[in-house]
């Protein structure tokens, strides 16, 4: 990669930060970061976490969530095809498997594998905004948080507002949205319905995606109720997804659902705050699209759980506990049936001195699992606020992950699941600072972890069967810096946005003739956005993304989007790859060359 575009990129953000006489008021500090087992605002928390707007989603030039964070350096989304219809999600060199999703603080991983973590990423009509905790999180989240967590926050209502979307472009692309506010004196409901269909960009790359969404809120003035009712039915070809077999065309489909209900109790200085949830997740794979009876799969996954988490605040700070339950089960007929109860306790305390200006939260986490038994993870943050615009901060934690069903189970011809495998462990540690002054954010972060027993799929010799196994220990160190800074131009909002990481991966003591699994992080991740208005009903925004990976590939990719805003009316045009770079972003399978979209919203108020 050429450095000296980092170098540049940060020279632009800080001179810009000083150059400007009219900047907008930071809103930023106002945000609660709900995706901790202790609310604090985002200028409190002593952790690296970075949040999307609602705003920056509407001018993202993305059309997905798996589309959208790869704006973030620091999250690697690898997709085979487009609109996020198969993607994979990874933080800081971790695996698909190591990196937990949340909606609204739920867990929603998959017990089958963590390629399905995305089947339940929502429409971007009905977030809020997503929320990027990076780093080491089993002390909060349990199992599967082992590089970090994604939460998307929907949002609480939209009035009495009903808006109509439709959109079309490049291979056979057809989009079509519809979203329904209906607001209440003591109740409030958003519904949602989206399709996205396609004919794909290559051989065997269609796609059809229907989305619904529900959200109510009840007794909203008193003891609110929300529930969530979320289903995703995604039909797609999977050419070369998995293999590079050419007599094969292979075929999948995925419905991932989920409905919850929570609610937030208050009294005194204890909060309290329940929620049921059931995710539910299938998966309908075909070796050949045409021939379902030569090799099919075919996943059933249910995960059932109650949580309850709570706070107390005293003379001697905030105190964090809970325990979250849940039974998770599959009906496989590769996998077998099969069911386990896990168990999740947690306490932490943040404790502040120095005149407020020293924060430090200890806490511990203890699991259990039926067929893994009882794991402990305890973990340490400090963060120390120099002034009104500065914070240093640290953590460390062990985290760990345990396997999937897949790593336990799986087989097929060339390969072995193992009944055996032990869980992965690490030992994380991070140091950081953050500054904020006048719409100006900046992030500067070093980690390392020290990962145990890291699965993969090996054998001895060429005829052998691939097999599960305990085989690697990897170092991952690095760093990560972003800043952001909004101002004003003649009037109208603008906002320069960057960020960049760098890992380095170093894997201890290997001998392998055979190994499936290569480590292949993004060595470097530079992504700069530039969110621009010059016109009283246009605004603009181009996205520049550079990826190089530890194998040696490297990509630039270019993405654009134009809106405009007439009374009721939106019309966009959302550009992606506008330079036809040619690149691989996982696997096999070749990312789609410059394609346009055209899009035009209607409100009905």
């Amino acid at each position: 990669m050429n450095k000296s575009i980092v170098a540049l990129f940060f020279i632009a953000i800080f001179s810009v930060s000083f150059a400007q006489d009219q900047q907008v008021q930071q809103t930023l500090d106002s945000v609660v970061i709900t995706s901790s087992r202790i609310d604090l605002p985002f200028s409190e928390n002593s952790r690296t976490i970075t949040v999307i707007s609602s705003e920056d989603i509407k001018q993202s030039a993305a059309t997905s969530v798996a589309g959208l964070l790869q704006q973030f350096a620091g999250v690697d989304i690898r997709q085979r095809g487009t609109n996020g219809m198969q993607a994979d999600l990874y933080i800081r060199g971790g695996s698909f498997d190591q990196t937990l999703l949340l909606i609204d603080g739920i867990k929603v991983e998959d017990a089958q594998t963590g390629h399905h973590t995305m089947n339940l990423a929502l429409p971007i009509e009905v977030i809020e905004r997503i929320e990027i905790i990076k780093g080491p999180a089993a002390r909060v989240f349990g199992q599967n948080a082992f590089t970090g967590a994604i939460n998307i926050v929907t949002k609480k209502a939209m009035d009495n507002l009903i808006t109509g979307e439709i959109q079309g472009g490049s291979y056979g692309q057809q989009n079509a949205a519809v979203t329904v506010g209906a607001e209440y004196a003591r109740a409030s409901h958003i519904v949602h319905f989206s399709q996205n269909t396609s004919d794909g960009h290559r051989l065997n790359s269609d796609y059809d995606n229907k989305n619904y969404f529900i959200k109510s809120t009840f007794n909203k003035n008193k003891t609110p109720i929300k529930m969530i009712a979320s289903f995703s039915d995604r039909k797609f070809g999977a050419q070369n997804f998995y293999t590079t077999n050419p007599t094969f065309f292979e075929y999948e489909e995925t419905q991932g659902s989920l409905l919850s209900f929570q609610s937030k109790l208050r009294k005194g200085n204890l909060t309290i705050k329940p929620q049921v949830y059931w995710r539910r997740n299938q998966d309908m794979f075909l070796l050949r699209r045409e021939d379902p009876d030569f090799y099919r799969n075919f996943h059933i996954t249910n995960k059932v759980g109650f949580d309850v988490n709570a706070s107390y605040t005293s003379n001697a700070g905030i105190t964090g506990f809970g325990i979250d339950v849940a039974k998770v089960g599959i009906s496989s007929n590769n996998l077998g049936q099969r069911d386990r109860f896990m168990t999740n306790l947690f306490v932490e305390h943040r404790f502040k001195l120095a005149d407020d200006k020293l924060d430090i939260t200890p806490g511990i986490a203890v699991n259990y699992f039926s067929d893994f038994k009882f794991h402990a993870f305890p973990g340490l943050d400090i963060g120390y606020k120099v002034n009104n615009n500065l914070k240093l901060y640290g953590n460390v934690g062990y985290t760990y992950r345990i396997p999937t069903y897949t790593d336990l189970f799986y087989s097929d011809p060339a390969t072995l699941g193992n009944p055996d495998l032990e869980p992965e462990e690490a030992f994380a540690q991070e140091l950081g600072l953050k500054y904020a002054n006048n719409g100006f954010n900046a992030n500067l972060a070093f980690f390392n972890r020290d990962s145990d027993k890291i699965i993969d799929y090996v054998k001895e010799n060429e005829d052998d069967l691939f097999q599960a196994t305990n085989i690697r220990d990897v170092n991952s160190k690095g760093f990560e810096a972003s800043g952001s800074y909004n101002f004003e131009m003649n009037s109208f909002n603008q906002q320069i946005r960057g960020s960049y990481t760098f890992i380095e991966d170093e894997v201890k003591d290997l001998n392998l003739n055979f190994s499936r699994y290569s480590i292949n992080s993004l060595k470097h991740h530079f992504a700069l956005t530039y969110q621009s208005q010059f016109l009283k009903n246009v605004t603009q925004s181009i996205v520049y993304k550079h990826a190089e990976r530890t194998a040696g590939l490297s990509y630039n990719v270019w993405d654009a989007s134009i809106i405009w805003d007439i009374k009721d009316f939106e019309a966009s045009v959302i550009a992606n790859n506008i330079f036809n770079a040619d690149f691989i972003e996982t696997g096999f399978v070749p990312m789609p060359k410059g394609n346009v979209l055209f899009g035009l919203k209607y409100a009905f108020k």
